[in-house]
């Protein structure tokens, strides 16, 4: 039988002494904090005190990292897929702010004429596609219960839009999708409009928490542009 939920899951605080985009690059793990942040969504989780028979995760290190406890949590191992990837960015490994940022770079301008794909990196639409077809496959393969996938921001936020039938394009700023936060959804019955699945049914948003709340003030979050 197909899964019951799907919850997304985002990664703690990344190591970044030097603050810039990290995008796909390697090497870049949890932070002591972000170690502790992905332990409260896998306590969030837990609590909820429902069955989750499958995790999965991007092959990023930090993906990966905040994954595991959430994986002793449920006696599983989680399974790489790399559509719930962080897109590419043309500007990973460079500061997005301050005197050095890369957006004060004439060169880089080139790369900021149409915020509407985004000319900078992977379409929003592409995002949006690979990661509900990701989403289908792992509530078909599910044998019952809740699946978990741990991702990035972005993406998450892509599927959150796409179920919303919103606008892919969007201020970065306004992103609801904090560090080790959980966005669950459901499948619904279709209905015709706001289709986002090719199985008779719709995706549907039915919750988000933000579990390690209490210790953002203290983190670093260098998300995507």
């Amino acid at each position: 039988m197909p899964a019951e939920q799907i919850h997304l899951v985002r990664h703690g605080e990344v190591f970044n002494p030097q603050g810039v985009l990290y995008g796909r690059l390697p090497g870049y793990g949890l932070s002591s904090l972000g170690q502790e942040m992905a332990q409260f969504a896998a306590d969030d989780l837990l609590s909820r005190s429902r069955p989750v028979t499958a995790l999965v995760a991007s092959p990023l290190q930090r993906t990966q990292q905040s994954a595991e406890p959430i994986g002793r949590a449920f006696d599983l191992e989680a399974a790489l897929d790399d559509r719930v990837i962080e897109p590419e960015n043309r500007f990973e490994g460079k500061r997005m702010s301050g005197p050095d940022s890369a957006l004060l770079d004439v060169r880089n301008w080139a790369f900021l004429i149409n915020p509407w794909e985004p000319s900078w990196g992977e379409p929003f639409g592409s995002i949006a596609r690979r990661m509900l077809l990701a989403m289908d496959d792992a509530w078909n393969a599910a044998d019952g219960g809740d699946v978990v996938i741990v991702s990035h921001q972005l993406p998450i936020w892509m599927v959150h839009r796409r179920v919303a039938d919103k606008s892919l394009a969007h201020d970065p700023r306004r992103r609801r999708c904090a560090l080790s936060s959980i966005t669950t959804f459901e499948r619904r019955r279709a209905t015709g409009a706001g289709f986002n699945s090719n199985s008779g049914t719709d995706w549907v948003e039915v919750g988000y928490r933000d579990p390690a709340a209490g210790l953002s003030a203290n983190a670093t979050d260098v998300g995507a542009v």
